[in-house]
């Protein structure tokens, strides 16, 4: 084979030649048929609100227009929604964008970012890809732990740290004080990035009150969970102003189309939706823990939109997901020991979930 030479940075020419998930297309690809049940990349399985589909309706024939690069209406709408400084929202092609213009905002090629093993992977990914070198903590009884990922970020001098509350992929979470506890004993010219994707799920008193006085931390947030607009690409980020600044120096300005727009604006103005959607969720998490238990298996408390549920062991984990997949069921599983005891299940409709506990059952009865 002909070698290429290609002008590649160092950084590249070290990266493996990979993604941080395998889609469930690529899998269907590899079946060769479609699943009956897609309740494994944590979409929402109840659409998006019925006044952001008129509202993409409506802007259709503006479609071939560039999206305002100042995203100004969206913003505008959240900085009232939040009680903030338009100039304290940035919004972004998603949150795992928002990882990729932190990440090159504060990240260095060499310099150490601390995260939990076996967290959100993308933002790991983000960090490979500028040469950052990831310094993780491990999971404390199936919780990221603060004062660890803390410590962690002292002990390496790393610039930048992540957590996520709720916490994927094992749906646990904690309460505000902790989260400003951790919050508070970030020391200055650090940055903490706390991923709240989930936060409409989870119970009152998760979310500590947003300040955005303090430059050393970030919180992220999407309309591709409760919201269910995952395929339209379209989050944000809530700072300091000058943390805002930053990202806008580097973000891409064109990347969030004007139909993504249109529909979040219209979707934040939907809160019965959003509601309805919560509601939804709760019911399935409740059917997913009664399957659980009927096995003698542990369902983890979840605050997200999908529950972990505790196999025993990851050779069975995998082994049950291998077998679904076979049913045509697709669900996942934390990828590291020994969060990998789990299996990972979204809540999907009615249809779906019977699907699954018909799946389920088989699966473990033959297992």
């Amino acid at each position: 084979m002909t070698e290429t030479h290609i002008p590649f940075t160092g950084v590249v020419r070290a990266l493996p030649a990979s993604t941080p998930f395998v889609g469930p297309e690529a899998l269907e690809r590899i079946r060769g048929a479609k699943f009956d049940a897609r309740i494994g990349a944590n979409e929402s399985a109840f659409g998006m609100s019925p006044k952001a589909k008129a509202a993409i309706v409506a802007e259709i024939e503006r479609a071939s227009w560039y999206g305002d690069p100042e995203n100004y209406e969206l913003r505008e709408a959240l900085a009232a929604h939040h009680g903030v400084s338009m100039d304290e929202i940035c919004v972004c092609a998603g949150i795992d964008n928002i990882f990729s213009v932190v990440v090159r905002m504060v990240v260095s090629p060499g310099v150490p970012v601390v995260t939990s093993l076996g967290a959100y992977p993308t933002f790991n990914y983000q960090v490979n890809g500028n040469g950052g070198v990831l310094k993780t903590v491990p999971y404390h009884r199936d919780m990221e732990d603060p004062e660890a990922l803390l410590a962690a970020a002292r002990n390496e001098g790393a610039p930048l740290i992540f957590i996520a509350n709720p916490d994927n992929p094992m749906g646990t979470w904690h309460d505000a004080d902790t989260i400003q506890r951790m919050i508070d004993g970030v020391t200055p010219g650090k940055l903490l990035v706390l991923d709240e994707a989930y936060i409409e799920f989870a119970p009152e008193g998760t979310a500590p009150p947003l300040d955005t006085s303090n430059p050393n931390v970030i919180r992220t947030r999407t309309f591709s969970k409760a919201h269910g607009m995952a395929g339209m690409r379209i989050g944000y980020a809530i700072g300091h102003k000058d943390l805002i600044t930053g990202m806008n120096k580097i973000r891409n300005q064109f990347e969030v189309t004007r139909l993504s727009q249109v529909a979040a604006l219209a979707s934040l103005h939907d809160p019965d939706f959003v509601r309805h959607v919560v509601t939804e969720v709760e019911a399935g998490k409740a059917e997913i823990n009664t399957l659980a238990d009927r096995h003698n298996f542990i369902a983890l408390p979840s605050a997200t939109n999908f529950v972990a549920v505790d196999v025993g062991n990851g050779d069975k984990a995998r082994a049950i997901l291998k077998a679904l997949d076979a049913e045509g069921v697709f669900i996942r599983m934390p990828g590291v020991p020994v969060l990998d005891r789990c299996i990972r299940v979204t809540v999907g409709t009615k249809q779906d979930r019977a699907l699954f506990t018909e799946a389920f059952d088989k699966v473990i009865a033959e297992l």
